[in-house]
């Protein structure tokens, strides 16, 4: 069950005098009470390992100046805080948004923990964490996420999976959106007040630390953080849509160097995630591995800002866009991460670990376009379906264009390289994606047509599927869909809600769920599929 999180929708009132506090960047919190100090976005935790966490929280100072702080922190094996087992100091200001990060060391593999953090006489609440499984562990389960749109909708997702019993939460990438006020929203939603600060679309430091904040004020959010350790990864809107490694679709003149962007979400992205740091700001290294005791190693890439080249366009001449999906060169990993990947399975395969699941932002499975008679549209859909986005995809998709140039598909030579990979020196993957908004299962199938992976796609929090740009009933897009792209094995186009993954020695499974509604705080689960996959068969069965 979740613990009790703060009670985020009660106003608090700001007592005396203390006009300064103003200066301090609120992120959201509601206005205060007088006190010595405020915890302003509750607790989270990440990264764990076999004998630590991290653990994360956001202080303030009571009287509002732009002090440091002094805090001290405690792990526990209970609630009540009367078997400890760590404990330190740290401490925060403004020069990192006033977060705390701490790294806490010797604990126990496989066992749940408490934790809290104290400032001047003031307790955080209390957050609830887990280490990497022991060595013999028979079971492990996971929550996959993705897609978390703040102006879509209510986090219910979120709000269900701090209510379950998992070893961690992953998260695939787009915790946050950077779009401007009305840029990427529900009108529902606009009309019940949720929407986004800064108004305009973030750029600078201070743009990336006010969003975090707002999406950290959430109560559900802060909940699932409480009850869970994250292991995240970015996808493009941590940054800005449809990020490479120089540039973005969505980076435009006027807005600055690339670079500079670049590193401001980076810093945030590092200052309000219980992500484990590597390296520089400016190198931006978050792909690492994670062994859940001998049972699965987890191994999460960045297949979106590291090493990417520019993605192709639909929009290209024909020869030219030919030639370059053949290129070898192309990559969205880069040559370092390849190489690194390869390294990891071959450690976990060569330690006899039966599992390696890879977690990353995009699918891999060969996806083609649909296709569609026109009479299957109402007129009115015509001009914008047919005649728009999902026309011109649909005219290069019968010319044997892949229906996603951001995706894998867009990077063949990449994908086949990454598959043999998997064929030569990993025991059985399990490929886990998000970003499309829709849940998926692929087959996984070298160029010989023979099954090395499976892959699961993990349907949004919050941000809309195929609803958004293809208003057709859903079991045709299914049927279609699937009749183009052998590869995949289960398709749900729209809804919102996440995937329980199951470990265990013989078998993966992978069920997926949906809340009802994302648009009232009142909501119903409903199950959708089970896939199952089996050591050494890499191949998905219902």
């Amino acid at each position: 069950m979740p613990l009790h999180a703060p009670a985020l929708n009660r106003r608090r009132f700001l007592a005396g005098a203390s006009l300064t506090l103003g200066a301090l960047a609120l992120r959201g919190y509601p206005v205060l009470a007088a006190a010595s100090a405020h915890f302003t976005h509750g607790v989270a935790s990440g990264d764990p390992l076999a004998d630590r966490v991290i653990l994360w929280t956001r202080v303030l100072p009571g009287d509002g100046l732009s002090t440091t702080l002094e805090v001290q922190w405690e792990v526990a094996l209970d609630e009540g805080f009367v078997q400890p087992v760590a404990e330190g100091v740290t401490s925060t200001s403004s020069a990192r948004d006033y977060t705390v990060k701490v790294d806490a060391e010797g604990l126990q593999p496989g066992q749940q923990y408490f934790y809290r953090f104290t400032s001047q006489g003031v307790e955080s609440p209390v957050g609830r964490t887990r280490t990497l499984a022991a060595p013999g562990a028979q079971k492990l389960r996971f929550a996959v996420v993705s897609c978390s749109n703040y102006p879509q909708g209510f986090f219910n997702v979120y709000r269900e999976v701090a209510s379950r019993d998992f070893d961690a939460v992953l998260h695939l990438g787009d915790y946050i959106y950077e779009y401007a006020a009305g840029g990427y929203s529900n009108p529902v939603m606009l009309e019940k007040g949720r929407n986004v600060s800064p108004e305009h679309e973030i750029v600078s430091l201070e743009d990336y630390r006010m969003r975090y904040g707002l999406y950290r004020s959430d109560a559900d959010l802060q909940a699932v953080h409480q009850s869970h350790p994250f292991i995240c990864v970015w996808d493009d809107h941590e940054i800005t849509n449809n990020t490479w490694k120089e540039g973005a679709e969505n980076h435009n003149p006027g807005e600055g160097e690339f670079a500079a962007r670049r590193v401001a979400a980076i810093q945030a992205f590092y200052e309000w995630l219980p992500i484990r740091e590597q390296g520089s700001i400016e190198q931006g290294i978050i792909y690492r591995s994670f062994d859940f005791g001998d049972l699965a190693s987890l191994i999460m890439l960045d297949t979106r800002l590291v090493g990417r080249d520019e993605q192709l366009s639909h929009a290209m001449n024909i020869d030219t866009l030919r030639s370059s999906l053949a290129s070898s060169a192309r990559t969205i990993m880069g040559g370092d991460q390849e190489q690194w990947l390869e390294q990891q399975l071959q450690r976990s395969a060569s330690a006899g670990i039966p599992w390696q699941i890879i977690g990353q932002q995009l699918l891999m499975g060969k996806l083609n376009p649909p296709q569609f008679a026109d009479e299957e549209f109402d007129i009115t859909q015509r001009d914008t379906v047919l005649n728009g986005r999902y026309g011109t995809l649909r005219n290069r998709g019968s010319q044997g264009f892949p229906l996603n140039l951001d995706a894998w598909d867009g990077y063949p030579a990449n994908r086949t390289r990454a598959l043999d990979a998997f064929a030569r020196h990993a025991n059985n993957v399990v490929v886990l994606a998000g970003d499309t908004h829709s849940s998926w299962a692929f087959n996984l199938k070298n160029e010989r047509s023979e099954p090395v992976a499976v892959e699961i796609g993990t349907p949004s929090v919050t941000s809309p599927g195929f609803e958004n740009f293809l208003p057709l009933p859903e079991e045709k897009v299914v049927a279609a869909t699937m009749a183009t792209s052998p590869e995949l094995v289960y398709m749900k186009p729209n809804g919102r809600g996440w995937v329980e993954l199951e470990v265990v020695p013989g078998s993966v499974s992978a069920a997926w769920h949906f809340v009802s509604s994302i648009t009232e705080v009142e909501y119903a689960v409903v199950d959708g599929a089970r896939l199952e996959v089996r050591a050494g068969e890499h191949v998905l069965l219902g």
